[in-house]
């Protein structure tokens, strides 16, 4: 059965009101959860970034929800500790976490002070580290040396199934290439076609476990209102890969999206203030091949939209599927 979830993104709230946000989402109708983890937001107006893996443990702790979260091992992370922390959070609350792991960003991992590594470097990285978190999750001792340095590291409470790591990845050839490792897919449900083409390729590499998409959206209730709010918290996010895995600052994404169109917000955000049209966008991008689709509001007032959702979108939706 096709699961519908809720997006918490930590650049955007509080912890404190990201958390009050996902329980709302839960009595409403919401099956499951995932969340950003950033350093840093993606502007200035955003304003926020608490750390994701605290924020995890309360979530879970108060909600009968399942969470993900998308995360970057190597570099801010090393990979013994985010084993160890995927760990904990599976070993008190098991079968309801999972990680989806990518090859990261500049502006979340640049405060380590080493070397921004180009693309190729980054992926070696991750699928070293990834090699090491799955040994570290079975309950090796493990000893490494390439991109990531590992010596003698053991996770040793750990839970009696590991949590599933899946791949994140936001374009077709990236999700081929992790279908040899992953147990499951995360990317971002914009465009219904280009999603089943990258649904396509990751099955098509042998791609298993579920595929989840994220898709941005702006509901209010009048038109002019929804696009003011995706302008407001959003804009800065329309630098396309890879400039942005590159740029360090918010106020770099700032800078290099100051002049963008509506046409170019709506083409990164599903913008109206129709819940019909949300409603038809969803069926759509289901029909693509998800088998999980997280709604991401990227307004902050929550509380309307979980409430909208959970009695006009979310009903309709199941019905549908």
């Amino acid at each position: 059965m096709t699961v519908i979830g809720f997006h918490c993104s930590h650049e955007q709230l509080p912890p404190s009101a990201l958390l009050s946000a996902v329980q709302h989402a839960e009595t409403a109708g919401f099956e499951a959860a995932m969340c950003s983890d950033h350093l840093a937001p993606w502007s200035r107006t955003q304003g926020h970034s608490g750390y994701a893996w605290s924020w995890l443990a309360a979530a879970l702790a108060t909600t009968s929800l399942r969470f993900g979260v998308v995360s970057a091992p190597g570099q801010r992370y090393h990979p013994a500790i985010a084993a160890q922390k995927i760990a904990t959070l599976g070993e008190m609350f098991p079968g309801r976490f999972w990680a989806a792991l990518g090859s990261g960003e500049a502006m979340n991992e640049h405060v380590t002070g080493d070397p921004w590594p180009d693309k190729p470097a980054r992926e070696r990285r991750l699928i070293e580290s990834v090699d090491v978190m799955r040994r570290l999750l079975a309950g090796e001792e493990v000893s490494h040396d390439g991109e990531v340095v590992v010596h003698r590291a053991r996770v040793w409470s750990l839970p009696a199934e590991p949590p599933a790591l899946l791949a994140a990845a936001v374009t077709p050839e990236s999700a081929e290439r992790h279908a040899t490792w992953a147990e499951g897919l995360i990317t971002v449900a914009s465009e219904p076609a280009q999603l089943a083409e990258i649904v396509r390729r990751y099955r098509d590499a042998g791609g298993r476990g579920p595929v989840c998409g994220q898709m941005h959206l702006a509901w209010a209730p009048t038109e002019s209102a929804a696009v003011a709010v995706a302008k407001e918290q959003w804009q800065s996010n329309l630098v396309p890969a890879p400039e942005a895995w590159d740029l360090e600052q918010p106020e770099d994404f700032e800078q290099r999206t100051a002049g963008a169109t509506e046409e170019q917000l709506r083409a990164a955000v599903f913008i109206s203030s129709d819940p019909g049209r949300h409603r038809g966008r969803i069926e759509e991008l289901l029909a693509a091949g998800l088998d999980e689709l997280y709604l991401h509001e990227v307004g902050t007032d929550l509380h309307r939209f979980v409430d909208t959702f959970g009695e006009r979108v979310l009903p309709h939706v199941r019905d549908a599927v």
